[in-house]
């Protein structure tokens, strides 16, 4: 039995939902830890095609309990329409609960995320999905927050938003926006008690109580290491804890109970929003790598960035995380290039380095590549390691060695049943 977070090895969009889709087959328990609705989890099953936002990617399996716990900011009329959604593919999603401890996204964050934006200049824009979870985490951080709880002790929530509406409202209108009315608020807050009331618990001890049962738990996280607040390329990075690390605080889990570590990672690199990623190709190379993996945000619909697989990144995050295994993702989209390029070192100021460094350097960092042939032939329909070709298997023992971590699997396509497990 055991805990498994599993975390983005990149800058997000790695394919983390597919992962824990597949695991959570075999789990007891998949606990979202961090992040808000501002990043989707892309999963293709049975029941089919979906684009999962704050709800954990454990809810197809009726008989895995879903938690969506402390570490996150949940928007309550976007988890209710994921949740309209994903049942009315005929999943039951009555596993589903959501921690006490959670906070709340309120209709004045997402406002204040937008004219936030609006106000930075150029190169100083974050590229912010606007979703409001940056200025969510700020009011957790400052104690100006109110969670998920709060919706149940009406007299509390009121008194709470009293207090804090009108210091929100002055900062919408220093910034050009119109104030929210207090009367307005309090009525949606009601709306979102009578729909999602009866999922607000204290999930500490169902969590205590599985951990200590020996059951197997998944830990979800949402984006990669490469926006993580502290070791991310700040300032264009979430605000939260995407890291293995930051998986106990969010879940409720002691660090040490946390047995394994999967880092996911796509055989090539993606990131949308602001910010310095040096293997992008802006030629002709990226805009095949984003045809044919179409790279195209799940929560945005933006066009991704695309590069190489970026070595030095993934040792970065490797030693972060504490991998003790790697997903590598999407392959089956390199079946038909007919060489592949591999990010080894950067050059900075005319010398070599192989860490990742302070972002106002890394804004200046150039790729160095190696080169490695490609298999052109379809890995879509390979189950095994042995039948993968012998390039494409080539390929990946590099992107190991690279990582210093071993393979556990590779996706070769979106549905739950193509992958290579080893």
């Amino acid at each position: 039995m055991s805990v498994t977070a599993v975390v983005g090895a990149q800058w997000g969009d790695e394919g983390k939902g597919r992962i824990v889709d597949w695991l959570a087959q075999k789990a007891d328990m998949v606990i979202r830890f961090q992040g808000g609705d501002n990043a989707g989890h892309t999963v293709v099953n049975e029941f089919g095609k979906f684009a999962l936002h704050i709800v954990p990617s454990g809810i197809f399996n009726p008989a895995t309990v879903n938690i969506i716990s402390a570490g996150t900011v949940v928007n309550p009329d976007g988890m209710l329409k994921e949740l309209a959604h994903v049942e009315a593919a005929g999943v039951n999603t009555d596993n589903l609960y959501v921690s006490s401890a959670a906070h709340l996204v309120m209709p004045y964050h997402l406002l204040l995320d937008e004219l936030q934006e609006q106000a930075r200049s150029g190169k100083h824009k974050i590229g912010t999905t606007k979703r409001g979870i940056g200025p969510t985490y700020a009011d957790k951080a400052a104690r100006w927050g109110l969670r998920v709880g709060d919706l149940l002790h009406p007299e509390h929530f009121e008194k709470r938003l009293a207090n804090v509406l009108p210091k929100k409202n002055l900062e919408i209108e220093r910034l050009g926006g119109e104030p929210m009315e207090m009367d307005e608020l309090l009525a949606l807050a009601r709306t979102w008690r009578e729909a999602m009331g009866h999922r607000i618990i204290d999930v500490l001890p169902m969590i205590r109580e599985a951990v200590l049962a020996e059951k197997d738990v998944l830990l979800e996280g949402q984006l990669g290491v490469m926006r993580d607040l502290d070791w991310g390329t700040y300032p264009y990075v979430t605000s939260s804890n995407p890291i293995a690390g930051g998986a106990g605080v969010g879940a409720g889990i002691p660090p040490t109970r946390i047995t394994d570590v999967i880092g996911v990672v796509k055989a090539y690199c993606t990131a949308v929003g602001a910010g310095p990623f040096p293997v992008e190709l802006k030629d002709e190379w990226g805009q095949r790598l984003r045809d044919e993996g179409n790279e195209y945000g799940a929560t945005t619909g933006r066009p991704r960035a695309c590069g190489w697989f970026d070595g030095v990144a993934i040792r970065h995050a490797a030693w972060l995380n504490g991998f003790t295994g790697l997903a590598i993702t999407k392959l089956d989209v390199l079946d038909t290039f007919e060489e592949i390029k591999v990010c080894t070192g950067y050059k900075l100021d005319g010398e070599i380095i192989d860490y990742v460094p302070d972002t106002p350097a890394y804004e200046k960092c150039e790729p160095i590549y190696e080169t490695w042939p490609g298999w052109q032939t379809s890995t879509r329909d390979t189950r095994s390691w042995d039948d993968l070709p012998k390039n494409a298997r080539t390929f990946l023992h590099r992107l190991s060695e690279l990582a210093g971590v071993r393979i556990q699997m590779v996706s070769v396509g979106a549905a739950r049943e193509e992958l290579v497990v080893l």
